[in-house]
């Protein structure tokens, strides 16, 4: 069977810095932090009270008003960025089988706001008064299942679920659907909005969160720093259009960048740390750029994890330092983390959309916050300041709770 070559001619960004890839890309090179006071809930007693919120989200942009109700926040984010995905993509609907359009979008922890609403209703009026719309609204694939009925999209559809790395896990998956033969189009990423009562408790009590930084939150996702403490939550979510390449030149499309491999390890190891020695990571990477038909010195940009945790941002660099040796010094690494926060299940779209925007822009973002050097994590991470630098191949890292590792690659388009 011949191989496919598999492109990305559509982006969707809802984030902390910004909504559509525009608005993202543009704070991103600035630096700009999203990381602010909670809102959503009074946080006086919580030891972490700060998160990257998307506060000027407004779900009636992109979603039909009686539709909202019955929709989790994870979900309207997930609408959200696919609808400004398919719009940047120009598919033109109308002519398209949509038979032939799957959708493989993720989400980490599903609806946790509706699981904690209907519940306290539970508690305090009956049975019969939760909302039959319970199971709909909390269910991860449920982002997935509403994107296909909006649009009619008929081909495979279903979610991922791998705790931080699921996005990343979600667009490889399409990659090889689209590869296989499935599809002509797919629709594809992660989504997250877990910012609510139960999330910042469980991930406070876990020990993973940045405790220092309440009076100053713009200061505390500081990835590879000496001083980080931990990550900061945040929501969001990232998906793009993939297409395989006949089919996109036929239609006339606009190709962003190809989406050229796609890795995927376990660490076999704990529930929430990473194996020391990174041994899985390495692996996950290399399988990406055996995929990619790439050799490790064509790489010339690496979108980092990078959560700001002490034991993930030394681990990853020991990862980097051992799959790129003396080079690892050369490539510029950067956090997108530093300024949106973690994004759990939709961090890997919208990192991979970040690294699609450095091929395209020739610009790589900062990794902000960095100020003490930290001789575990000796590597160029791009401090505080964006950098001209031209960007042909790109890896995009994510590693979830669970062991779980997830790596793409992506190139700049080069034709037939």
């Amino acid at each position: 069977m011949d191989r496919k070559k598999i492109v990305i001619t559509g982006m969707g960004v809802v984030s902390p810095i910004g909504i559509g890839t525009d608005a993202f890309w543009s704070s991103a090179i600035q630096g700009k932090c999203g990381i602010v006071n909670v809102s959503y809930f009074d946080v006086t007693q919580y030891p972490c009270r700060i998160a990257g919120e998307v506060r000027d989200f407004h779900a009636d942009q992109f979603i039909e008003k009686k539709k909202i109700k019955r929709m989790d926040r994870f979900t309207q984010f997930a609408m959200a960025a696919a609808k400004l995905a398919l719009q940047d993509s120009g598919l033109d609907l109308n002519k398209e089988n949509l038979e032939r359009i799957g959708v493989i979008v993720g989400s980490g922890i599903g609806g946790l706001q509706t699981i904690e609403e209907e519940f306290a209703i539970l508690q305090k009026k009956g049975t019969r008064r939760v909302t039959p719309f319970l199971i709909p609204k909390l269910i991860s694939n449920m982002a997935a299942g509403e994107i296909s009925i909006q649009y009619g999209f008929a081909g495979p559809n279903y979610a991922v679920s791998s705790a931080c790395a699921t996005a990343n896990n979600s667009i490889g998956e399409a990659l090889r659907h689209l590869r296989y033969g499935d599809a002509d189009v797919f629709v594809s990423g992660g989504s997250e909005a877990a910012i609510t009562q139960l999330g910042l408790s469980g991930f406070s009590q876990a020990g993973a969160l940045a405790e220092s930084f309440n009076d100053s939150p713009e200061k505390a996702s500081r990835p590879f720093d000496k001083n980080r403490e931990g990550f900061v939550m945040g929501e969001g979510a990232g998906i793009v259009i993939l297409e395989t390449e006949e089919h996109a030149l036929q239609r006339g499309a606009n190709i962003l960048a190809e989406l050229a491999g796609y890795g995927l390890t376990d660490d076999a190891f704990h529930i929430t740390s990473p194996s020391p020695e990174g041994k899985s990571q390495v692996k996950a990477v290399l399988n990406a750029l055996k995929d990619a038909q790439t050799s490790p010195e064509e790489v010339n940009y690496i979108n980092a994890h990078g959560t700001s945790t002490q034991v993930n941002d030394k681990t990853e660099t020991l990862v980097i330092k051992s799959v790129f040796g003396e080079r690892a010094k050369k490539i510029p690494i950067s956090s997108t983390k530093s300024m949106t926060g973690h994004l759990l299940g939709a961090a890997g779209g919208v990192e991979l959309i970040a690294s699609v925007c450095s091929i395209r822009k020739g610009v790589v973002h900062p990794t902000i916050n960095y100020e003490t050097p930290d001789p575990n994590c000796d590597l160029d991470y791009v401090p505080n300041q964006s950098r001209e630098c031209k960007v042909t191949c790109a890896i995009s890292n994510s590693f979830g709770f669970g062991g779980h590792n997830a790596v793409l690659v992506v190139k700049a388009y080069n034709g037939m």
